[in-house]
């Protein structure tokens, strides 16, 4: 087989295009495969896809998948036509997305690297730049949210998280079922959220069964205004609440603190850990302190058992007696008047 040939086998060059020549350039390690397209072609718009006359040819290179230890390049006068409706275009290779500088099977290669590895160090490794590399991501990206526009989406979890030292925030949404990240957008507000929403069709918005936040009132506001039936749908995490209960606990046991110590009463030493701890998971030696503490009726004792038991009621499978456990939790809440609880 000769090198024409076998190179429009390798490539998967059909006609209208074929390989017209190879050149190898051993002192550069760079090797350069020119395609042509057959005169008598016709060309049609690549934005409506209408027949239309050639317009001039512009010469127009790609990086393809090394050829051994050689860096392959593509080369192709391609057509440009003129469209009565969209002006003057460049018609559409087959071998590349319009606008990149890489083949299709090159940038595959580089997808999968960068589920590995950084786009510096796969960049380096590539022997592209890193505009080239990030570039491949962006059209990536693009290419995975215009299938999204076709996808349901049921469950979707909402978070806060910083990326700097100045304490900048991002709001990152979530498929929950998919494990993968739908969005992301600057800051922590409504509209932060209201960018995802506003994304989804009507039909998207109908198809959410259930949104995980935590109780940032941004997000119930933007969840409200977009979500029909929101307040059946939203669903505060765990980790949110107790971490809430467990500061509630903290802010309990200082205000006893203060109270015991204006009246001359003993304050027990170092028990914000105590606390803050499951029984389960407590050292032993700690244990026997907080059973200690325990029969010493401090409210910071009646606060630790209300966040202990707010535990529990996660492990419900039935909304019915979820209800009721979280109707009773809350009205033992509200009888111990501990107002941080």
């Amino acid at each position: 087989m000769r090198d024409k040939e076998l190179y429009a086998a390798i490539l998967g060059i059909r006609p209208p295009w074929e390989v017209s020549s190879v050149e190898l350039t051993a002192q550069d390690e760079e090797l350069r495969v020119m395609i042509e397209m057959q005169p008598g072609n016709p060309l049609s718009c690549p934005q409506c896809g209408n027949a239309c006359p050639g317009y001039d040819t512009r010469r127009r290179s790609w990086r393809h998948l090394d050829t051994c230890q050689f860096k392959t390049i593509l080369v192709a006068d391609v057509p440009r036509v003129k469209c009565p409706s969209h002006g003057v275009h460049q018609i559409e290779v087959p071998w590349a997305e319009p606008g990149s500088g890489l083949t299709a099977l090159m940038e595959c290669l580089v997808i999968d690297w960068l589920q590995e590895a950084s786009i510096s160090a796969v960049a380096r490794r590539m022997r592209l730049t890193w505009d080239e590399i990030d570039g491949v991501m962006q059209r990536a990206v693009r290419r995975g949210l215009s299938r999204r526009k076709l996808e349901e989406i049921s469950r979707v979890g909402v978070d806060e998280t910083s990326f700097q030292k100045r304490h900048e925030y991002v709001t990152v949404v979530s498929d929950i079922e998919r494990d993968r990240v739908l969005h992301v957008a600057d800051d922590r507000t409504s509209a932060s959220l209201d960018e995802f929403w506003e994304l989804l069709t009507p039909e998207q918005l109908a198809a959410i069964k259930a949104v995980a936040m935590d109780m940032c009132a941004a997000y119930v506001r933007s969840t409200r205004e977009h979500v029909e039936a929101a307040d059946s749908k939203i669903c505060f995490d765990r980790f949110h609440v107790a971490k809430l209960l467990n500061d509630a606990v903290n802010t309990v046991r200082k205000q006893e603190n203060r109270e015991l110590a204006a009246a001359g009463e003993h304050v027990p030493p170092r028990t914000k850990y105590i606390w803050a701890e499951t029984a389960e998971n407590m050292p032993q030696n700690r244990r026997v302190q907080f059973e200690l503490l325990r029969e010493c009726s401090l409210k910071a004792g009646r606060a630790w058992a209300i966040k202990d038991a707010a535990r529990w009621l996660w492990s419900y499978v039935s909304r019915a007696w979820a209800s009721k456990a979280w109707k009773r939790w809350i009205g033992w809440a509200l009888r111990s008047r501990l107002e941080p609880i």
